[in-house]
């Protein structure tokens, strides 16, 4: 079975390039072979993320401004890992509440992605999220999250979005596909 595989190489110089507000920049010399390669990338702190459905399978999508790729594109929920010391799920949690205004009853992994590995070390955990009920309290948004829209889309649309090319989001895109996968098969026994 085909997996991916950790690989220490001997890091010999690692340099903060830009230290950001979020994220930084590094750039790292590394024993390789039988050289030494200089890599560049974000040093990202991962994130979480939520593919919410309903009782009638319906995925919430919201749309944000994202100013690197100059669009508002659709998303799932989700947010960074910038909290000491609180776990994923935690952080998938918060961010339904904060972006939404919703929490479920019901939650489980779905997958963990490296969005971009030959630039970045950002992991995003995408969890299913179900049994939706509103907080008792909103949240007040700042920034791109002020004029977040959002979009109770069924599953099978989403699906239909994605390989058509209009959403290209790429945490959507394998949290939609991961959860509707999910749901087609059926109930995996136990010890599975």
């Amino acid at each position: 079975m085909l997996r991916d595989e950790p690989a220490e190489a001997e890091v010999v110089a690692s340099d903060l390039v830009y230290e950001g507000r979020v994220w930084d920049v590094r750039s790292d010399t590394v024993r390789y072979g039988d050289g030494e390669i200089v890599r560049q990338y974000v040093d990202h702190p991962g994130a979480a993320a939520v593919v919410a459905l309903d009782d009638e399978l319906r995925v919430l999508l919201i749309q944000q401004y994202r100013h690197p790729i100059r669009h508002r594109d659709w998303e799932v929920p989700a947010g960074l890992l910038d909290i000491p010391g609180e776990e994923p799920l935690e952080a998938a949690r918060r961010e339904l509440a904060e972006e939404v205004d919703l929490e479920a009853v019901s939650w489980e992994p779905l997958v963990s992605i490296f969005t971009t590995p030959g630039g970045n070390d950002e992991v995003v955990h995408i969890f299913l999220a179900r049994g939706l009920t509103r907080v008792a309290e909103a949240h007040a948004r700042e920034d791109e999250e002020a004029d977040i829209r959002t979009e109770w889309l069924p599953l099978a649309d989403a699906v239909d979005g994605i390989l058509a090319g209009r959403l290209r989001n790429g945490i959507l895109i394998a949290g939609v596909l991961a959860a509707a996968e999910k749901l087609r098969q059926p109930e995996a026994p136990a010890g599975r």
